[in-house]
């Protein structure tokens, strides 16, 4: 049986080579390969069912169902019987499918089902119907947003479902087909662990299921690198209408699994108790999430009385304003690529983006008064070893009363007005920490820092900030061990006197 899941992976690389990239794309379809597949069946739970029902929604050419079979005649369940219920809508993988399923031997106590439907609009109709009845799921769902308008979105409704991509909605379905102790076994993108968005899908796995296992490949590009696929994806194991317990997290640096950690941790580790968007924390080992049990990096940005915004001047929205280097009448445009390594270079020569815009009626409401404020880019490179890079705006390096900030940026603002000098400088050290990073990491998966994400993370004091800045004002070096080495003199009380504030 594990030369036919060879044997199946071999299939999964010849077919991908056939498939366009846009093709893929189009139909968010990235396979899953054998040794993924191995790992994910080997997350379920021991069971004292007789029958096992599986659902594999979105099957491809059957490499999930296979492991799951696979993990069946090596002993690895005590099932008498096992149905497999597979879906796939693209013919040319069906028929790849049914042959896989074909090829296990007829003396298992086994029967299978290759279903051409749209599995959404099937699933909507079962679940009308009342027929939910799958004891498992192994899942590697498209990855694809569902438009607000859509068929799918508005049948996702008749059950209750809202979200706005197709993985989340394949999940979501599958968990309202399972019945009571059904386990589903996922391999989806991290997106949905923090956002607005997906606060309705985290809120329906919550109150549904139990979060038992999650894992996480080390390198964003891993888990899918045939199909270079640069998307932080997670593997997860959920319980239906299971009480919820510990969680272990497991850490892989890549799709072989050679080299795996794994940690078990409270579920108030996992999800905060407090966090009303229900956010969804993977800590990835116990010394590096250190700062999020400190007490005196408790605060929200509302009880320290500052904000965080995106920049608002949209630039292909005020081409015509825009100007290549500064002239009169003009003030500053600031973008990400004005800073590099915490320091400021503006106006910045021989670069295609502008560096000033006309300050005039159409433009004067984008504008910030020239203060003191903290920047965080939003984006980062895969390459980078940073999400979240912050950076000071000093007000004496600019002759303007005003400043644009573009929308690639985060702008840290006490009610659109510049922050106190020591308070700003306090908060930039902070976040160029390696530990508020690693905690920022822990809820998000994506090269995007968004300012919900930002507005979601705790925060040492005002206090506690400008007493920072003061320290980092006495420093000669700011490197990043000098950092790292203050912050942790700061997080816990036992190695903090007010005298090295």
């Amino acid at each position: 049986m594990l030369q036919l899941l060879e044997h199946v992976d071999t299939v999964r690389r010849e077919v991908g080579r056939q498939i366009s990239r846009k093709h893929k794309s189009e139909w968010g379809q990235f396979m899953t390969s054998s040794t993924v597949a191995h790992f994910m069946a080997s997350l379920f739970e021991p069971s004292t069912l007789q029958t096992a029902r599986l659902l594999d929604a979105g099957a491809g050419i059957g490499s999930l169902s296979a492991a799951f079979l696979n993990r069946w005649v090596s002993s690895g369940f005590d099932f008498q019987r096992v149905n497999v219920v597979s879906y796939e809508i693209d013919a040319n993988m069906r028929g790849h499918l049914a042959r896989t399923l074909a090829a296990y031997p007829g003396e298992l106590d086994m029967d299978s089902s290759v279903l051409s439907g749209d599995f959404i609009e099937e699933a909507v109709k079962l679940i009308c119907e009342g027929k939910r009845n799958f004891t498992h799921a192994i899942l590697n769902p498209p990855y694809k947003k569902i438009n607000s308008a859509s068929r799918h979105r508005l049948l996702l409704r008749q059950v209750g479902i809202e979200t706005v991509n197709l993985y989340s909605a394949f999940v979501a379905l599958a968990l309202e087909l399972m019945q009571p102790g059904g386990q589903i076994v996922a391999i989806i993108p991290r997106s949905f662990c923090n956002g607005l968005y997906y606060r309705p899908f985290r809120e329906l796995i919550l109150s549904k299921t139990a979060i038992k296992h999650l894992h996480l490949f080390g390198s964003r590009d891993r888990a899918f690198k045939d199909d270079d696929v640069l998307q932080e994806n997670i593997i997860i194991l959920l319980e239906r209408d299971a009480p919820q317990g510990d969680v272990t997290i497991s850490t892989s640096t890549d799709d072989r699994f050679f080299y795996t950690e794994t940690y078990v941790y409270p579920f108030g580790r996992i999800v905060f108790p407090d966090d009303a968007g229900h956010f969804i924390h993977i800590p990835t080992s116990p010394e590096n999430n250190e700062i999020g049990l400190s007490p005196l990096v408790n605060c929200s940005l509302t009880q320290i009385n500052l904000q965080v915004s995106t920049g608002p001047v949209v630039d292909f929205r005020l081409k015509e304003h825009l100007r290549q280097m500064p002239e009169a009448g003009s003030v500053p445009l600031l973008y990400p690529h004005h800073f590099s390594g915490g320091s400021l270079d503006w106006p910045k020569q021989g670069i295609k983006k502008p560096n000033a815009i006309m300050r005039n009626d159409a433009t004067e409401k984008w504008f910030y008064p020239n203060g003191c404020y903290v920047v965080v880019r939003r984006f980062s490179s895969k390459e980078e070893k940073r999400r979240i890079t912050a950076s000071m705006v000093y007000p004496d390096a600019f002759n303007s009363p005003v400043l644009g900030f573009e929308n690639h940026l985060n702008i840290f603002h006490c009610g659109k007005q510049g922050l106190a000098e020591n308070v700003a400088l306090g908060l930039s050290v902070f976040l160029n920490g390696t530990a508020v990073d690693g905690q920022f990491r822990r809820f998000s998966g994506h090269t995007q820092v968004n300012a919900t994400d930002l507005r979601q993370m705790k925060y040492p004091s005002r206090d506690l900030l400008a007493q920072l800045g003061i320290w980092a004002r006495n420093q000669n070096e700011l490197d990043q061990e000098t950092i790292d080495r203050k912050i942790a003199s700061i997080t816990w009380p036992k190695t903090t006197t007010s005298k090295t504030l």
